[in-house]
């Protein structure tokens, strides 16, 4: 299943309205921080290019500080709920149910 979404890397895909839509995908090491392996970046963009929406694991997200003697369990896979969200924890699952959550997010949005 992460084939899949390698292959859908670079993929610009338009939407109504002149939104649009990007998807990248690469392998890299897998690590603690990315256990299966593939760095991604989903992201909708609004027509003049903004992203809006968007699920990644391009860095750690950290919690809010009001948890400050919480446990210090980063998140890389998140997502971003609008243009100015730092980001939100994300489970990743599987290729499947991150690109269905994706796109229902991306409809919702829409």
């Amino acid at each position: 299943m992460i084939d899949t979404l390698l292959d859908l890397d670079g993929s610009i895909l338009d939407q109504e309205g002149g939104y649009w839509i990007k998807l990248e995908a690469w392998r890299v090491e897998a690590s603690e921080a990315i256990p299966h392996g593939v760095r991604y970046s989903l992201t909708l963009h609004e027509p003049y290019g903004r992203r809006i929406l968007g699920y990644d694991n391009a860095h750690a997200i950290k919690p809010p500080k009001r948890y400050k003697y919480a446990g210090r369990i980063l998140a890389y896979d998140h997502k971003h709920r609008h243009a100015t969200d730092k980001g939100v924890p994300y489970e990743f699952q599987s290729v499947q149910q991150l690109l269905s959550d994706f796109f229902a997010d991306v409809i919702a949005f829409c």
